[in-house]
This record gives C-alpha cells, sequence and structure tokens, in this order.
C-alpha cells in the first residue's frame, strides 16, 4: 500500500520511501521481527544514539530492524538534503539498517505511519506524542505497538534491552 493511503489495520501494511532513493521499504517484509520506529536528526544532541542503535540492530538483527525516520520538526536539526543525511550517517556511525524519507512525525502533515504510532484510534494501544528527536515506538512481530521511549532513553537502556534478553536467555 502506499503512503497516501489512509488508515491500515497494521503496522505491516504501509510503506515508505528509503533515504536518498527510489526504493520502497515495506513494513510487511518485517513481519516475524520487533521493528523499533525512530524520528532522527543530524544536528541533534541525542544523534550520538545512532551508534547505539547501529550496535542493537547488529546485536539483534534477526529478531529486531530498527528503521529511522529523518525530521526537521524540531528547532530544524535535519535541514540538510537526503543526501546529506545519507552522508552523515554512513560517515558518522556506519549505519545500515533502513532510513526513510524526511518526513514530518507530528502536526497536521504527519505522516501515516506516525500517525498510526501515535494515535489510540488506529494503533489500539495508546496515544503518544513525539516531543523531540530521537523518539522511539517499538512494535512486536505480529505488528502490535509494546512500547514507546523517550529522546533520553538510549537504546541499550534496560527498558529496551528488556525486550530482547529475555527471549535470548529463554532459548
Amino acid at each position: 500500500m502506499s503512503e497516501t493511503d489512509q488508515f491500515q489495520e497494521t503496522i505491516h501494511d504501509y510503506s515508505i520511501k528509503a533515504l536518498n532513493s527510489e526504493d520502497i521499504i515495506d513494513l510487511s517484509a518485517f513481519r516475524g521481527r520487533k521493528i523499533l520506529f525512530v524520528n532522527v536528526a543530524s544536528k541533534c544532541g541525542y544523534a550520538s544514539q545512532y551508534a547505539g542503535l547501529q550496535q542493537l540492530y547488529e546485536q539483534y538483527r534477526d529478531q529486531l530492524v530498527i528503521v529511522g525516520f529523518p525530521s526537521n520538526q524540531f528547532l530544524f536539526q535535519e535541514s540538510g538534503s537526503e543526501s546529506q543525511i545519507e552522508k552523515f550517517c554512513q560517515k558518522n556511525y556506519d549505519v545500515t539498517f533502513p532510513m526513510t524519507t524526511k518526513i514530518k512525525v507530528k502536526g497536521k502533515n504527519q505522516h501515516p505511519i506516525y500517525r498510526w504510532l501515535t494515535k489510540k484510534e488506529i494503533n489500539g494501544v495508546e496515544d503518544f506524542k513525539v516531543s523531540w528527536n530521537f523518539n522511539k515506538f517499538l512494535v512486536d512481530e505480529n505488528g502490535t505497538l509494546i512500547a514507546h521511549f523517550s529522546s533520553s532513553v538510549k537504546p541499550f537502556d534496560d527498558q529496551v534491552l528488556k525486550f530482547f534478553i529475555s527471549e535470548t536467555q529463554n532459548e
């Protein structure tokens, strides 16, 4: 389904254009793994979290996909072109997890994926507010929203790891 379609049934029904590319990221390809959605910005004080996100992605890639969503809605901290964003992520953090085209994560022109993540009437779980860059939303293997983390919660925080470590230890 296209990113302009109205509300979908599950997060797996959505797709979005990839960063600096004509490729499409189809979230249905991630069924069976958790997905961590992160709104990112290169000039944000939290940008160093890219390193932890990349490490988390590498360490748990059999269980987890991270998708970065560049957004310029907080103090213009992602004002560069998509090419500049891609170069920043590669040069500074060797990012290999999927990154999307630049989007709006809040407000009138909020992208449909972020409407799903933040609106209880669509996600069926809870309303959330994207208050700054590097907010994180976690959905389970079936596409159910299971957690929201504020910007200050780092990728290897216990609040995040508890969704992966217990599964790993039980195997």
